[in-house]
């Protein structure tokens, strides 16, 4: 038996996420059959953005190596003693919105996010111009990705709290992108 239930985890990081006002679409979990890679992927946005325009996509990768080697932590510990912090996942966020007919400034968007973000949630801020043809004027779409490491220990030792700090920070977020996005889907 594993000592850190992942599914129950994930199962519960979209209930913490519920109760800090997102909508949970969508759930996925796929699993390398060579190197048992798996990712459980979940689609959610805040509640109050139903009809779009923005989604925001949740990753956890979990690395097979580092799931084992810290339950051979844990197995190696006496009974009661609490395991080192020493073993981490990455979680991913990334906010998606449609192609903006006004984009943004990037480095003023950047400069604003990492307010919102602040160190806890650090973010990357981009911007891809596609061009349908030449004639056409660009369609701009910005991708916003935030990136935690997920404790194993705090995992382990059941920390209700664990993520509270970060998806208050990815409401945030995406409170601001909802407020701007109208601007720039030139939809005023």
């Amino acid at each position: 038996m594993a000592v850190i239930d992942v599914a129950g985890f994930v199962a519960d990081l979209k209930d913490h996420a519920v109760d800090h006002g997102f909508h949970v679409h969508d759930e996925r979990h796929f699993v390398e059959t060579y190197s048992l890679r798996q990712a459980w992927e979940v689609d959610l946005h805040p509640e109050d953005a139903c009809g779009g325009p923005l989604d925001l996509h949740l990753a956890l990768e979990i690395d097979p190596r580092v799931l084992l080697s810290f339950e051979d932590l844990v197995l190696e510990l006496d009974e009661g003693e609490d395991p080192p912090d020493l073993h981490t996942f990455p979680l991913h966020f990334n906010w998606g919105l449609p192609p903006l007919a006004q984009g943004p400034d990037l480095l003023v968007l950047a400069t604003d996010l990492a307010g919102v973000g602040g160190v806890e949630l650090p973010l990357e801020v981009s911007a891809i111009d596609s061009y349908a043809s030449v004639t056409d004027g660009a369609d701009r779409t910005i991708g916003i990705i935030g990136k935690v490491e997920v404790s194993l220990a705090q995992v382990y030792g059941g920390q209700q709290d664990l993520l509270c700090d970060t998806l208050d920070r990815c409401h945030a977020v995406s409170a601001y992108l909802l407020e701007h996005a109208p601007i720039w889907l030139d939809q005023r």
